[in-house]
């Protein structure tokens, strides 16, 4: 059960893991380039800026960060691994926006990068931030190689052929089918999509915490459980939501016949299964023990089925 100083307390830890995100970020997209790089071109790093900086609510970032605090770690490296995985995200947006894929004008309120630069910039921008994600996580995440070739691998998982572009790619076959997906086969491909980046952020919080095995498995199931709710609660917003709040068009879902969790449930369906989801998430923090202070990642869970953009 939520208690009001978990929700008061997640509050305040999303602002501050967003804003601690939001520095580190900024700082990998400085104009000066590294060691290993010649120069960063000016209008590329603007796009990327354009991309990424000054909005969103670093959900995932927050999520990484929070699961290695559960466990006492909280340092640079994890805010630099943190910011990876945001810069990954950002570049699947940047391309989803794109006139082939989901041609879309808004993305946080504002003209999405093949709007305010072109399209070509804005490939290039998303294959920049798509490289430079894997070089925050491979370059002083952690102090062990081995760590940090870990999380490297595990993302490139979550985000390739098998995980996110898989999943784009079963959504975009699953537009020009004639017969409506299963809710298993929906389920998957969103697991893909977009749930295998938000457990990738739980279960990298817990290898740079150094979380044991048994608590590494309670917290698989608890980013499964939130990755799927996160996506009904996608689903329930694009149908139901206003354009203004979720700063990008509503509606788009049904006009491009997209396979949904509400087109596969109804409404009412979606809406119970979030429920079930949550709890679910829930009864997985259960299994870390009353010692662990879970509080903000219930809070979390509830968050992410209740959000309104």
């Amino acid at each position: 059960m939520r208690s009001a100083a978990d929700v008061d307390l997640f509050q305040s830890r999303l602002a501050d893991d967003a804003a601690a995100t939001e520095a580190t970020l900024a700082a990998l997209l400085a104009d000066a380039a590294v060691a290993g790089e010649i120069v960063r071109p000016p209008r590329l790093v603007a796009a990327m800026r354009h991309a990424v900086l000054g909005g969103g609510k670093r959900l995932r970032p927050f999520l990484m960060i929070e699961t290695a605090r559960l466990f006492g770690v909280e340092n640079a490296g994890v805010l630099r691994a943190a910011a990876g995985l945001e810069l990954l995200h950002c570049y699947s947006l940047v391309h989803d926006d794109l006139p082939a894929m989901d041609d879309d004008d808004l993305r946080r309120g504002q003209p999405t990068v093949h709007k305010a630069f072109d399209e070509a910039t804005a490939i290039l921008a998303g294959d920049a931030l798509l490289t430079l994600a894997f070089d925050a996580t491979a370059a002083e995440s952690h102090d062990d190689p081995a760590v940090r070739a870990e999380l490297a691998v595990k993302l490139a998982r979550a985000a390739g052929l098998g995980g996110m572009c898989g999943g784009q790619m079963l959504d975009l076959a699953a537009e020009a089918t004639k017969s409506p997906l299963s809710h298993a086969d929906i389920a998957r491909l969103q697991a893909m999509k977009t749930g295998a980046l938000i457990l990738y952020a739980v279960e990298a919080g817990a290898i740079l915490g150094g979380a044991s095995q048994p608590a590494r498995a309670g917290l698989t199931v608890y980013g499964r459980a939130i990755g799927e709710a996160f996506q009904i609660a996608d689903d329930i917003l694009d149908a139901e939501g206003d354009e203004a709040a979720l700063g990008k068009r509503a509606g788009k879902d049904a006009d491009r016949n997209k396979a949904t969790f509400v087109s596969a449930m109804g409404m009412a369906g979606a809406r119970a299964r979030l429920a079930d989801l949550v709890r679910e998430a829930e009864t997985a923090l259960d299994a870390l023990g009353p010692q662990t202070p879970t509080g903000v990642l219930r809070a979390a869970a509830r968050f992410i089925a209740e959000r309104k953009s």
